[in-house]
């Protein structure tokens, strides 16, 4: 099998990156998909970087911010990765931040969603995990937003393409999907030709 095609999704926290990811893999149909979620390669808790918040003080665990990722196993699981599938997606806040996994991508997409409708689905997705409102507010307002401006939104210009996370649309789904389905055929057509 050639080289896998790697689409990389980044957006902001609760941006609707991982929505997208799983209904693009099942709009690939038949075709062989490996998604990579970069929450998946959060380092042990003693390893991530502890940040003192800029105007409360307040300590905590930084896991917007790129050493609480353990980037390297993550590069080094999609390259083993790159022979077995026909399509890799990594989705993740830094997934175009970091210069050697941006390198390493087909096609970078960005799912862009105001800040004010991504902090509502955080607290709607981190309470039903059993977090208080205040806890998730104050990390959010103490952390999450300066990170999001320091390495998130500055990669959004680096997309090929930027998605609508506030209104997902299955014409946008179905754009990028057949996108990759063409760039697969394209592929088949030039290793037949004598």
């Amino acid at each position: 099998m050639e080289r896998a095609f790697l689409a990389g999704l980044a957006g902001g926290s609760g941006g609707g990156k991982t929505f997208f990811c799983e209904n693009l893999e099942r709009a690939l149909g038949t075709m062989q998909v490996k998604s990579f979620h970069m929450d998946e390669y959060f380092k042990p808790k003693e390893e991530r970087p502890y940040t003192e918040a800029f105007i409360t003080g307040k300590k905590y665990v930084d896991d917007n911010h790129p050493l609480t990722v353990d980037l390297d196993r993550l590069k080094r699981d999609l390259r083993d990765s790159l022979e077995k599938w026909e399509v890799i997606l990594i989705e993740g806040l830094l997934t175009l931040w970091d210069p050697e996994l941006y390198e390493m991508l087909d096609l970078k997409l960005f799912v862009d969603c105001r800040a004010d409708e991504r902090i509502v689905r955080r607290l709607r997705r981190n309470m039903r995990r059993g977090l208080g409102f205040d806890e998730i507010a104050d990390v959010y307002l103490d952390m999450v937003r300066y990170r999001h401006e320091e390495y998130v939104e500055p990669s959004k210009w680096r997309a090929d393409i930027i998605l609508n996370g506030s209104n997902p649309s299955e014409t946008s789904l179905r754009l990028v999907a057949e996108f990759i389905q063409n760039h697969r055929n394209e592929r088949i057509i030039r290793k037949n030709l004598p």
